[in-house]
């Protein structure tokens, strides 16, 4: 199909984009402001969200679809990710140009009084001023210039072959204020880039550096993974346990890491911290020695939050603290088969151990990730959750973050570890090292981190025995695992409860099926098996003799396990004991679910301090304090500093003895207060015939 005449003419030619207009593209305001909308939004979001956790934290708190989704957009180090510095590096260029195509313009423009204007044109200015006075030409023009400076305008003089033109400004600083607050973007854009990740970067890319993805010592680190102790832009941390020296910090880059040498050497010789009745730390402080190895200097400084030490053009921060690798002896009690004795071994925090555990010889990984020597905790209300038989986990928070109470204290130390399983598998383990008393009972709390409730933990409650240990409940345990020791306290349940041999038979029958179950499965399998054998209408009264069954029975079969272990009879009637039990029977069911074969406590610890500093060098920051001063200027100007413009004409008019004055005034911004300026500058010309000029 042909296109007619018509047709070619209507449509438009298509221009090809010339390098002018990219140009003029790059240099436009709207360019530059939707540029700095884009950093506005992702600032937003880099603030809220935060930043540079573990990825397992991060697919806790969104899950796996949004966590792949917002890892498309790098998040959560938004503020060192490519897109983000290439928008601040095109803005840096957009608004340098937009200086460099306005600010001489807008100079000359400031300094130009406009004189060439003409007298006619005056009369189009909706502000203006028009009189005759007796005045001569001279007389009106002293007048009028006086009054001018007296209100701290500048002016300048043209005259005419009849006339005199008097061209006035004043608030010329507005313009300084446009220009200064775009030069301030483009100083705190530079700034910031300085003190990205950038510089490292481009080291990586020009000079063949290759991040570590692995870890290793760092002795054992090639130069390709060393950063130069020249480094003109770092930002970086180092941990240093007490006693210990440093004089290399890590500096993470995407997903791996890289060595920044310092040019000093710190040694860490006190950690302080103190603590609010919360449990949270009010202040931590690290007393350092300082070694120059350039002239062997040693000086002592105190590094505390917001008291950085500062020495040749590094700057550190006292960031946060950890375990220095504090020396821990765990007991660990099997959870399988007939054995009691626990295994103690001495472990330091961070090290990891690989264990055969098991009646299957399970090869797991045990990795002792930290200890925590004080968990101030509110537990005046008990445990947070409802006390039910078969769900009997105690609910304590894990954190020092509670709120501000009367009822907190201290309830010892506790470790924390995890088990690795051969699937790669790791669940996390929360126990503390000291019984607590709840609800009137003295318990260990033995928790198990919950995927399901965003990392937090749930706690078994353990019963602990007259040297305040687990090693009771262990040996009941084992007892329970043996079908010898189930059938004996089962015979012994039905000798003290029949009347008649069938009785003993059929309750020891009864006593052993449900000891059985419940070795197997816990109360749940208990539960199952009525559900399954016993009408609905008969359920609950059934569940009820189950209980009582069960209960006794493992009464006898704790009575046995001290026999065996050389312990002390108790009296069935005491309702402490009875106490000990139920919360025993508990405690065992939830072992059924228990994610290990093995149960670790913390015996006692040898605690080592260490102190997490952040060591920068930012040129950058000298940089953007400059931008924000300039910023500052800038606004002020432009919001606050008002230009006014102000042109008078004054004619002599040939015949005549007066002087014909045309005058009008103008303002970018006209505000109320510049019509009460323009009502008094009016008042001015008006009072031109009067003796003496008055302002």
């Amino acid at each position: 199909m042909t296109q007619t005449s018509s047709e070619a003419t209507l449509t438009p030619p298509l221009r090809r984009v010339s390098f002018a207009d990219i140009i003029e593209m790059f240099a436009s305001m709207r360019f530059s402001i939707s540029l700095l909308t884009i950093i506005c939004v992702a600032s937003v979001v880099g603030t809220v969200l935060p930043q540079n956790r573990s990825e397992n934290s991060y697919i806790d708190q969104f899950g796996p679809f949004w966590f792949d989704v917002l890892d498309k957009f790098s998040v959560w180090s938004i503020y060192n990710n490519w897109w983000f510095l290439l928008i601040m590096a095109f803005l840096v260029v957009s608004t340098s140009l937009c200086l460099v195509r306005n600010a001489p313009k807008m100079i000359k423009d400031m300094r130009s009084y406009r004189e060439s204007v003409r007298g006619s044109s005056l009369r189009a200015f909706h502000h203006r001023v028009e009189v005759d006075t007796q005045r001569d030409l001279s007389s009106s023009t002293q007048a009028i210039s006086a009054w001018l400076a007296k209100q701290g305008y500048g002016f300048k003089k043209r005259q005419e072959e009849n006339g005199v033109l008097i061209a006035a400004k004043k608030g010329g600083a507005n313009r300084l204020g446009y220009i200064a607050a775009h030069a301030s973007i483009v100083i705190i854009c530079i700034g910031g880039l300085l003190d990205s990740e950038l510089p490292v970067r481009f080291q990586v890319w020009m000079f063949d550096k290759k991040p570590l993805l692995e870890n290793m010592l760092i002795a054992d680190v090639p130069p390709s993974g060393r950063l130069s102790i020249n480094n003109p832009s770092f930002r970086s941390n180092v941990l240093i346990p007490e006693g210990a020296t440093r004089s290399n910090a890590i500096v993470n880059v995407g997903q791996g890491a890289m060595v920044q040498p310092l040019p000093f050497e710190l040694t860490l010789k006190k950690f302080i911290v103190d603590y609010y009745s919360t449990g949270m730390p009010s202040r931590f402080a690290s007393e350092v020695e300082v070694t120059d190895p350039d002239t062997g200097e040693k000086f002592d400084v105190t590094i505390e939050v917001n008291e950085p030490l500062r020495y040749k053009g590094v700057t550190v921060y006292q960031s946060s603290f950890d375990d220095g690798g504090s020396e821990l002896v765990l007991e660990g009690y099997p959870l399988q088969g007939p054995r009691v004795e626990p295994v103690s071994m001495t472990k330091q925090v961070g090290e990891s151990v690989e264990l055969t555990l098991g009646q299957n010889n399970r090869k797991v990984q045990l990795e002792v990730t930290g200890l925590r020597p004080i968990n101030v905790e509110d537990l005046s209300a008990g445990d947070p959750q409802p006390q039910v038989l078969r769900e009997h986990v105690a609910a304590v928070t894990g954190s020092a973050a509670s709120k501000k109470t009367t009822q907190l204290r201290n309830i010892g130390p506790s470790v924390e570890y995890k088990i690795i399983d051969e699937s790669g598998q790791a669940t996390l383990f929360h126990n503390y090292m000291l019984p607590i008393e709840l609800d009137g009972a003295r318990v260990l709390l033995v928790g198990v981190e919950d995927p399901n409730r965003g990392g937090a933990f749930r706690y078994m409650r353990i019963p602990v025995d007259e040297q305040s240990g687990p090693l009771e409940f262990m040996e009941l345990r084992a007892a329970l695992a043996n079908p010898a020791l189930r059938k004996a306290a089962a015979r012994q349940f039905a000798i003290n409860n029949a009347s008649t041999s069938v009785d003993q038979q059929a309750l020891q029958l009864s006593a052993e099926r449900t000891l059985d179950t419940f070795a197997q499965s816990g109360l749940q399998g208990v539960s199952a098996f009525l559900e399954k054998n016993v009408p609905a209408a008969e359920l609950p009264r059934a569940a009820d003799v189950v209980v009582r069954v069960l209960g006794a029975s493992l009464a006898e079969l704790r009575a046995l396990s001290r026999v065996q272990s050389g312990r002390v009879l108790f009296d069935p009637l005491d309702a402490q004991q009875g106490q000990w039990t139920q919360l025993a029977i508990a405690a065992l069911s939830d072992l059924a679910l228990y994610p290990a074969p093995i149960l670790f406590t913390l015996k006692t610890f040898n605690h080592v301090q260490a102190s997490v500093f952040q060591v920068s060098r930012a040129p950058g920051m000298l940089i953007v304090y400059i931008g924000c001063v300039l910023l500052i200027f800038g606004v002020f100007s432009m919001f606050y500093v008002r230009d006014r413009r102000i042109w008078v004409w004054l004619r002599h008019p040939s015949g005549e003895n007066q002087t014909h004055v045309i005058a009008a005034m103008t303002s970018q911004k006209r505000t109320l207060d510049f019509n009460r300026e323009f009502e008094k500058f009016q008042q001015a010309m008006k009072r031109l015939d009067a003796k003496k000029e008055s302002s």
